[in-house]
């Protein structure tokens, strides 16, 4: 008798030890994964520096560190997806995937269709002009041709300032056509600004000011509170315990963690 009470005890406590989260792999599915045991996560691949490739053709970035990271943590193999952006939304209504790591601003209109992480980094739009440029802020923008990529809030932001948008694909192609002088400027986020002209050695800058300050979260379809949850903590041990900022200062040179994250909305 003593002895089967012992081993009730010992499996009691060994559950407690245990993470809650850490059952994912085991099949019991309560991060309401689509495979138990596997995180697929939605990324784009060609929006540096947060999803890219190195010279070896590997996924890098900012995003694919921290979600490795996050996805290791919580004992489950990190499975990519590669999704063009402007599909992103709609392949995570029809669950093509777990959820999102790319870089999307979070903003209340999409809180109403989505839910967010807390905010994992802090950034903002500006205006990449050439270094000889009479774009010295957003006020200049009335009338100019500006460049966004389709789908993303500095697209909506260069039309409420006036200008003639431009639409791309990705912000590499959209760079590389202001270098060849066939739009006056693009809007796009300042960390991926500094990178892009920094990586591809272009005559460009940015202007001082911001178009908009925001905090980017990874995405999830509604009826996930068990994965929300556990990826936020993931977050938030990964930045107490300094593995955060070692992942992404290298890459862009700075701890981009917002002091003050914004926090997932209640489901």
């Amino acid at each position: 008798m003593k002895i089967k009470r012992f081993l009730s005890i010992a499996t009691v406590l060994a559950a407690m030890a245990t993470p809650w989260f850490a059952t994912a792999a085991d099949g019991a599915g309560k991060l309401e994964l689509l495979t138990p045991g596997k995180l697929s996560v939605a990324t784009e691949g060609t929006d540096p520096p947060f999803s890219m490739r190195d010279p070896n053709g590997q996924l890098d970035g900012l995003e694919i560190r921290v979600m490795k990271e996050v996805a290791r943590r919580l004992h489950l193999e990190y499975t990519p997806v590669i999704t063009k952006w402007d599909s992103i939304l709609v392949g995570l209504q029809a669950n093509q995937f777990d959820m999102s790591s790319a870089a999307m601003d979070i903003t209340p209109a999409r809180q109403k269709a989505i839910v967010f992480s807390d905010g994992w980094i802090e950034s903002g739009g500006r205006i990449i002009i050439p270094l000889k440029s009479d774009i010295k802020s957003a006020k200049d923008l009335q009338g100019k041709r500006i460049g966004a990529q389709v789908s993303s809030t500095y697209a909506q932001l260069a039309v409420d300032h006036g200008a003639t948008l431009k639409n791309y694909i990705d912000v590499t192609a959209a760079v590389q056509d202001l270098a060849n002088g066939n739009i006056d400027g693009v809007i796009n986020d300042s960390i991926g600004n500094a990178y892009l002209i920094k990586d591809m050695h272009l005559p460009l800058t940015q202007t001082p000011d911001y178009v908009s300050v925001i905090q980017k979260g990874f995405a999830f379809k509604k009826g996930k509170p068990n994965l929300v949850a556990a990826v936020n903590k993931a977050l938030a041990d990964m930045k107490a315990d300094g593995t955060y900022a070692k992942l992404v200062t290298p890459i862009v040179g700075f701890d981009p963690a917002p002091k003050d994250p914004v926090r997932t909305l209640p489901q």
